[in-house]
């Protein structure tokens, strides 16, 4: 057992008796996912995938007191009769998985250069382990999800960012930097739009559903004809609803981020060779309207078809439950549970 704060039971008030009325503790872990709109903690017995108990409170994160209402999160799902083992922590990055310090989480400025890890660790008395969001979904899928059995995993959520997490041999690539595996921020085309970061050409200003939205106005404002409107509210949700209405411009709309997440997916099989590709988030749940020209690009700039033998490609099987499943995962694999 893990000395420090005691941690969840299987009902809320009631430990676990052997006979005679000896207590017997159960060590769990807590993981917390903070969202952009909610920030969720869930308290997991080591031999369920379902959390033993679960707490959301809204994330705020332009108003102050985000760190108090994270710690009476936790604090929420914490009780008196077991012992928690440790705390897993996602949030969007960038961040330092070593030190546990947030850098920049978008929209958060009271966490910039924020010790999130160190400080929830003193609070409760146990080690807490932080990582981004991405990271932690690819985690929990390879944990528990599409990825289970498979040692080499690559996750790709396509949204309105492309993030990733990669394990290679069983172990979650984090980087010297804790930087590692921005997948949605690699170079595709240096001549590009510009990306959400700033800079230019990345995959993420290519096939992120803002990027579909984009260049479907670009091609409203250049005359090309659609049932599509122009419409600052557009999102790649509307644009695909046009292609399923045989709109030409949403098509190509779709097949040109297909390409593009082909191209971006080639390079990362010659860099990871993963068995298993896991697909995330709501653009990649448009099926074929994205993944026949993905297929087909990825096919074209593969540098060798070994790369494809055996190789998995999927969606996601766990949901919103995939950063929550990723920190428990993080922090079982350090505390070796």
């Amino acid at each position: 057992m893990i000395a420090g704060l005691r941690g969840c039971v299987n009902s809320p008030g009631k430990a676990e008796k052997e006979p005679y009325g000896i207590i017997v503790t159960m060590t769990t872990i807590i993981a917390v996912d903070i969202g952009g709109t909610q920030m969720r903690a869930a308290c997991y017995a080591p031999d369920r995938v379902k959390p033993i108990k679960m707490k959301k409170v809204p994330t705020l994160a332009s108003k102050p007191g985000g760190l108090e209402r994270l710690m009476r999160a936790i604090e929420d799902v914490w009780s008196p009769d077991n012992d928690v083992a440790a705390i897993g922590l996602g949030s969007p990055g960038p961040l330092d998985p070593h030190t546990g310090f947030l850098l920049a989480p978008p929209n958060n400025p009271e966490w910039h250069n924020f010790p999130l890890a160190p400080q929830v660790s003193e609070r409760f008395g146990v080690k807490a382990f932080l990582d981004n969001d991405a990271n932690l979904a690819g985690l929990g899928e390879y944990r528990f999800g599409a990825g289970k059995g498979h040692h080499n995993v690559l996750y790709i959520t396509v949204s309105t960012g492309i993030g990733a997490g990669v394990i290679i041999e069983d172990r979650l690539l984090q980087g010297y930097h804790g930087l590692a595996a921005e997948l949605g921020h690699v170079i595709v085309d240096p001549d590009g739009p510009p990306c959400s970061c700033g800079f230019s050409g990345h995959l993420e200003s290519f096939s992120s559903g803002p990027a579909i939205v984009k260049y479907v106005l670009k091609e409203l404002d250049s005359g090309t004809r659609s049932i599509l409107k122009r419409d600052a509210a557009m999102t790649a949700r509307d644009v695909a609803e046009a292609a399923h209405q045989g709109d030409a411009l949403a098509i190509k709309a779709y097949q040109r981020a297909g390409e593009y997440l082909g191209i971006g997916v080639a390079s990362f099989l010659h860099a990871f060779d993963p068995s298993i590709v896991i697909f995330g988030g709501g653009v990649s749940q448009v099926g074929n309207l994205l993944f026949d020209s993905f297929h087909t690009s990825l096919k074209n700039r593969v540098f060798h078809p070994r790369y494809l033998e055996g190789l998995v490609i999927t969606t996601a099987e766990l949901g919103d439950d995939a950063g929550l499943l990723g920190a428990r995962a993080l922090a079982e694999m350090k505390m070796n549970l």
